[in-house]
């Protein structure tokens, strides 16, 4: 073989306690990098729960406000109808 091509290879051959002290550095820093991408998912669950409970309250809110107005709105609707049955009899009689 010529120099230049065992030299290359030499090069390339890595001893292994090396190799599994860098495969160790890599395999921590992802761990590190995927539990704090964890974090912040938790947090955004978190934050969604809260931000969910609080649309949730909001609309049962709005609903009895709903509910409260239509059941008004249909004792303004039955008194209006009496007046004007009591004012058709009125003119009716005369």
């Amino acid at each position: 073989m010529e120099p230049s091509i065992t030299a290359a290879a030499d090069h390339q051959l890595v001893p292994i306690p090396e190799v599994e002290s860098q495969f160790s550095s890599l395999v921590y820093e992802l761990s590190q990098q995927v539990q704090g991408a964890m974090e912040n998912m938790l947090k955004m669950i978190n934050e969604i729960d809260q931000s969910s409970t609080e649309v949730m309250e909001e609309m049962e809110k709005c609903k009895d406000s709903a509910l409260e107005r239509r059941k008004t709105l249909e004792e303004q609707k039955d008194h209006f109808q009496r007046a004007a049955y009591a004012i058709l009899n009125m003119l009716n009689n005369h």
